[in-house]
């Protein structure tokens, strides 16, 4: 896929879009790789091209037929089972926003039934749910009910709460449209109790909101005001504008209604603004479809007809999409219906033939009828007789030349045998020396990476270093092979202040651990004059570009690293750091302090002219630090196969901050190797956490 096709994507999505494409590309990707990230990849494509989905998954389906018959690896086995049962359940999601809701319904199916024969509760869980909104789309309510219940009990069985609170919104959604608010409101506020028992607030205030809607409908308009506020305030905390913008359009709306244009005119005109800077045009129609009547009442016909201009152009523009949809599905409709009638124009032809031949069988008298009967049985008889006796004649010859052939065969296998006999000894004896051979390849190979893992041990920072100047702290460090791209680095500098850093070298693996070596080398050559992390970065930027000029290409390599280079004051009051597509994330009193790198690496690059941000941090005591690569946070794994991510890494040290640094390492070892379950480590994975 290329980057032009790709432009709508967020920079998250897209590196996540480059990563699988990587796996994908990659010759050498093994078939269960390949099947985990075209399942990824459809499930990022899925709100841009429907035919992409298909094709993708389609792809998945063709992978994991050919490459489960011949796997008797178990761990192997059940990745492709993983890996197809979501790619049938996507091309499911498809077939039903297509308006083909049997065969919809039958992938949902397929994939419900692999899940179970894996026993992949989750995956189950999910199918329930989507065979449940299928059956409420088309009014079977007793269905969808059936089905999100029995999503919901697996959902319980396995603690899934965000899934939980998801199908307790979902079935109080049902009740909301039977009318059946009592039951509704029960089921909503059951969702927001998990919802707050997580702690996740974009949860929180999804329900509140929904509540808020309830009330509103119930003319309850003090109860809605309320969960509409609860929801807003939230939404601002967390910086979900979408959601800041609906909640905004809901609360002004209310006023509108209660004939309250002031009030009415300040929310809205916050929701359109909101809507316009995060191009949300579902919320700018609905904004300015409420606020061109207050204009136009309070005679402002300027501005009212602009709104109304704004409102028409969103509506049509969210109307041509859908009529685009819905045109395709009517054209499959036409094309269906033409050719039904076609068929059914050369049936009725057939028939009437049928019928004309019946007509004039029924006309012959009964004499002719007799004669033509007598003479077609003497054809028959003569018929047979001939027959048979050409088949007897056809058999004895074929058993003559069978025989024949029979007796070439078995001389030839017994010459064949001869000379097999010789080449299968002649074989052995050569397979015997290529083994030899291959066991003292494997062995030198096997000793020269050992080497490699040794020397560039003995580059990284010393255990006594690290004790000495941080105390508290852990280092996670996990190679993809024996030796890697990822470092982790350290060294006193001449002001007597304290520098570590965490680092992705390009590649991994031997190249990756050569490049680490020449970073690191650089580094060391930087502090011998440099003592701000933004000028140590610039001059190892210089020293690398320098080095591979040397390298034979045209305009020199363009390797380098991405990292965070730390620097702290000698009594741990300040954090100087400098940072390099890399993110530093600090723990302080239950909070979340998140700090993103320049864009640019540590190489050769378009902004290779540009110095690198100087930041500040002043520390507080029990604050917690934590360096990382992009290796942790972009494998592969879980239920679905997904990438793990970045927000659930954070979400995990505000987990397990208050612990001591030890545990914390542990915990972490533990949460990636679940995560990552039985998929292939995709990089190397290094995370530094420092208590102050």
């Amino acid at each position: 896929l290329s980057k032009q096709s790709l432009a709508q994507f967020s920079p998250e999505e897209q590196q996540q879009i480059d990563s699988m494409n990587l796996i994908i590309e990659n010759p050498s990707s093994h078939d269960t790789a390949a099947a985990s990230a075209y399942v990824g990849l459809s499930e990022l494509l899925a709100m841009q091209s429907l035919d992409t989905v298909i094709y993708l998954c389609e792809i998945v389906e063709d992978i994991s037929n050919k490459a489960l018959p011949k796997t008797n690896n178990k761990t192997e086995k059940l990745s492709l089972q993983k890996s197809l049962a979501g790619a049938l359940n996507n091309i499911g999601y498809v077939y039903n926003v297509q308006g083909q809701i049997e065969k919809g319904l039958d992938y949902y199916h397929k994939s419900l039934k692999i899940q179970e024969e894996i026993g992949d509760k989750k995956g189950m869980a999910i199918s329930l749910n989507n065979i449940g909104v299928v059956y409420k789309n088309q009014g079977q309510i007793e269905n969808c009910l059936d089905y999100y219940h029995k999503s919901l009990k697996i959902k319980e069985e396995i603690g899934d709460k965000q899934g939980i609170a998801t199908s307790l919104n979902n079935i109080g959604v049902v009740y909301k449209n039977q009318g059946q608010i009592e039951n509704c409101l029960d089921y909503y506020h059951k969702s927001l109790k998990v919802y707050e028992e997580m702690g996740y607030k974009k949860g929180i205030s999804y329900s509140l909101n929904n509540i808020g809607v309830v009330y509103n409908n119930q003319g309850q308009i003090e109860n809605c005001l309320e969960y509409y506020h609860k929801s807003l305030k939230i939404r601002e905390e967390i910086g979900d504008k979408q959601g800041i913008a609906t909640c905004l359009n809901n609360i002004g709306t209310v006023h509108k209604v209660q004939g309250q244009s002031k009030k009415a005119q300040e929310y809205l005109y916050k929701s359109l603004a909101i809507s316009k800077e995060v191009v949300f045009p579902e919320m700018i129609k609905d904004a300015s479809g409420n606020l061109y009547p207050i204009e136009e009442q309070l005679g402002n016909y300027k501005e009212a007809y602009s709104l109304y201009q704004l409102y028409i152009e969103m509506r049509d523009s969210i109307n041509n999409e859908e009529t685009y949809k819905a045109s395709i599905q009517q054209n499959a409709k036409y094309e269906y219906e033409k050719q039904a009638t076609a068929d059914s124009i050369v049936n009725a032809e057939a028939e009437k033939v049928h019928l004309a031949n019946l007509e004039a069988e029924k006309a012959m008298g009964d004499k002719q009828k007799t004669e033509i009967a007598a003479h077609k049985k003497q054809n028959y008889y003569l018929f047979v007789g001939l027959g048979l006796v050409a088949l007897f004649g056809l058999f004895m010859f074929n058993r003559f030349k069978v025989t024949q052939k029979q007796k070439g065969i078995i001389e030839d296998q017994k010459q064949e045998v001869e000379s097999q006999k010789v080449t299968v000894e002649k074989t052995l004896q050569e397979l015997e020396s290529t083994h030899e051979q291959l066991e003292e390849s494997h062995k030198e190979i096997t000793d020269s990476i050992n080497y490699a893992e040794r020397i560039q041990r003995s580059f990284l920072a010393t255990k006594e270093t690290l004790d000495e100047h941080l105390k508290d702290y852990f280092v996670f460090f996990k190679p993809k092979e024996a030796v890697s791209g990822d470092f982790y680095w350290a060294a006193q500098l001449n002001d007597n202040n304290f520098a570590f850093t965490v680092a992705d070298s390009t590649g991994h693996g031997v190249p990756g651990a050569i490049m680490s070596l020449l970073n690191i080398t650089s580094l060391e050559k930087s502090i011998e004059t440099e003592v701000e992390p933004h000028n140590i970065l610039n001059k190892t930027r210089e020293i690398i570009v320098n080095r591979l000029k040397k390298d034979g290409s045209e305009h020199g390599g363009k390797d380098g690293m991405d990292c965070n280079l730390m620097v702290l004051n000698q009594d741990k009051s300040v954090l100087s750091f400098a940072s390099a597509n890399n993110t530093i994330v600090i723990i302080r009193q239950g909070e979340i302090l998140e700090f993103k790198g320049d864009k640019m690496p540590v190489g050769k690059h378009d902004r290779d002219i540009e110095s690198f941000t100087l930041h500040s941090v002043q520390l507080q005591k029990g604050d917690v630090i934590y360096a990382l690569t992009d290796g942790f946070p972009d494998q592969f794994g879980g239920p679905k196969g997904k990438k793990y991510m970045i927000k659930n890494l954070k979400n995990k040290f505000l987990q397990i901050a208050e612990m001591p640094m030890s545990e914390q390492e542990a915990a972490l070892e533990k949460e990636f190797s679940t995560w990552k379950e039985d998929n292939e480590q995709i990089d190397d994975v290094c995370i530094i956490g420092v208590r102050v």
